[in-house]
């Protein structure tokens, strides 16, 4: 019977066992950093362990990239990182600062073309190279150490860490690159503007030029007169129909129009305010060298002329694409106070009658969409030109109240693209800040309203032969009231109205037309009709209590029934932003 010899085996040594662990896994020894560590060296951990380590790695590149690599990876990489991060958080952290401290300063800073361009190049490497970081971090969590079932979730895990750190930084990128684009298209390049009397009075032109149109003539105009340091802001509308505009002395039109835009000559129409335009664009242009648009030049100074107040900016917008720009904004809240009709076309043989509208808008609180919003602004059937000039300035200050920062941050490119398409202005880029810090703050204050005509004139005013010194008394009025300081010539009643006797007598403000009187001793107050509260009572019934609905409204149209029309929708003027 043979036996095996029994030779005992040698003891292992130390030297020997680190070996056997070389031939293992021949981990680099990184410097300073013992292989015992499972940080840097994942096989010696545990399963669980190696799963922890997998997704707290993607945290550190995702919250403070570089991190990943200082603990377990490249140090000199991760320094690089750390550096980069701490960097760009500080420039985060002073531009809050500035912001906080100067919100004007900030926006000017943002919007400045090469700072704009160096922070879009610089949002572009810093996207690269944090999506380098998170490449370089799935090398160093090591998935071939990870259970096989494992792994996708790894994996998808830092593909979508990487889309929303790396992803955000792109789009924000591209948002600035947008927003360059459209600032350099609509914003002129000239100098900044000094506020004229504290205030910053801008013309706001609606262009129509549509079919069967001889060039364009703008379709409503009114004033923006926005306080300088509080942002407090009147709206100040100007009929297109009012006569014989007057130009400023300084004015290139002054010379060629002193006494008045009177070209009536062979169509009265052409001595119509929004006739300056087409005159200037087609007759004048040589009167405003270097300008990109004399007809708008031309109108801001007869609007000017005409208020007596100094303008110092224009915007024009494209009516035919303002509804892009409502829709961009996700539309408009309104208080609608009677049916707006969405006009067809004319009444054959009639110049003022038009035929079943092609829709409705109804009465009530209503998110406009930008359709209904440019046919609330411009429908004119069965009222005068006064009631759509107050749903103008409603249009107008919803615009003011819901074009916030929110809005502007979340349909920048929308807003930006429909902006180009439908704005042109001559607004400075460079003080872009100051008047967004403006709208800030007119955001929070109460709109003051006036229109050159009735409700806000006596019946007796005319356009035709308008009387110049009390539309310029009745500018200053709102223009104090928006201010928020009393205006010298104001008491505490209403208008002073001459009567037929001659006598002159006090009344309380009016919320409809005033009486019919010869002039006014004393300023007026903006009737309440233009400010009427956002739960004002609605038109919604007819004379005898039949709630009024679409389709009857239609069968009036039908029936050419226009006197219980014009009753029906004499209150469609009547509205308020929400």
């Amino acid at each position: 019977m043979n036996h095996r010899s029994k030779t005992p085996l040698p003891r292992p040594r130390a030297g020997d066992v680190l070996s056997a662990s070389k031939s293992v896994d021949a981990a680099p020894r990184a410097s300073g950093t013992g292989l015992m560590d499972p940080l840097r060296n994942p096989q010696l951990a545990s399963v669980s362990s190696r799963k922890k380590r997998a997704f707290a790695l993607i945290l550190m590149t995702l919250f403070v990239p570089g991190t990943a690599q200082l603990v377990a990876g490249n140090r000199r990489l991760g320094r690089a990182g750390l550096r980069t991060t701490l960097v760009a958080w500080g420039l985060v952290v002073a531009l809050i600062a500035l912001a906080l401290l100067s919100r004007a300063s900030a926006v000017n800073l943002l919007t400045h073309p090469i700072v704009s361009l160096l922070l879009m190049v610089l949002l572009v490497a810093l996207a690269i190279a944090w999506a380098f970081l998170f490449l370089n971090t799935l090398r160093i969590i090591r998935p071939g150490l990870l259970p096989q079932d494992f792994r996708p979730a790894v994996i998808i895990t830092l593909v979508i860490a990487m889309v929303l750190s790396s992803g955000s930084l792109l789009y924000a990128a591209s948002l600035i690159n947008a927003g360059r684009n459209a600032l350099s298209d609509i914003f002129g390049s000239g100098p900044a503007m000094e506020p004229a009397d504290g205030r910053y009075n801008i013309a706001l032109l609606g262009g129509d030029a549509g079919e069967g149109r001889e060039g364009l003539r703008p379709d409503s105009m009114s004033v923006l007169s926005i306080d300088a340091n509080t942002g407090a802001t009147a709206i100040i509308s100007v009929p297109r129909s009012l006569q014989y505009a007057k130009f400023p002395a300084d004015s290139p039109m002054h010379k060629i129009y002193p006494d008045g835009f009177n070209n009536c000559e062979p169509d009265p129409l052409n001595c119509l305010l929004n006739a300056v335009y087409t005159d200037t664009t087609n007759n004048h242009k040589d009167a405003y060298p270097g300008a990109s648009n004399p007809g708008a030049e031309a109108t801001k100074d007869a609007i000017a002329g005409t208020l007596g107040i100094k303008i110092q900016a224009y915007v024009l917008i494209d009516m035919n694409g303002f509804a892009k720009l409502i829709d961009a904004m996700g539309g408009i809240k309104m208080r609608v106070g009677a049916w707006v009709p969405i006009s067809a076309g004319m009444l054959p043989g009639s110049d003022t009658r038009h035929v079943k509208p092609d829709g409705w808008i109804a009465p009530g609180n209503q998110t406009l969409n930008g359709f209904q919003a440019q046919w609330f602004a411009r429908s004119r059937e069965n009222v005068d030109d006064f009631a759509r000039v107050r749903r103008q300035q409603c249009v107008q200050e919803a615009m003011i109240k819901q074009l916030d920062p929110a809005t502007v941050l979340t349909k920048f490119e929308a807003i930006a693209k429909a902006g180009t398409e439908v704005i042109d202005t001559d607004l400075p880029q460079g003080q872009l800040g100051s008047f967004i810090d403006l709208a800030a703050k007119a955001k929070n204050q109460p709109v003051q309203r006036l229109t050159i005509g009735p409700p806000d004139f006596p019946n007796t005013f005319g356009l035709a032969d308008p009387d110049f010194n009390l539309i310029h008394t009745k500018v200053e009025q709102v223009i104090a009231k928006a201010t928020g300081s009393p205006s010298p010539s104001s008491s505490g009643m209403g208008p002073a109205i001459v009567d037929e006797t001659g006598k002159s007598q006090s009344v309380a403000p009016a919320a409809g037309p005033q009486a019919d009187g010869v002039g006014l001793a004393a300023p007026m107050t903006v009737p309440t009709v233009d400010n009427l509260p956002s739960d004002f009572p609605l038109s919604t019934t007819t004379p005898d209590g039949q709630t009024i609905t679409k389709d009857y409204l239609n069968s009036l149209y039908d029936a050419q029934d226009y006197a219980m029309l014009d009753t029906l929708l004499a209150d469609n003027g009547n509205c308020a932003a929400l």
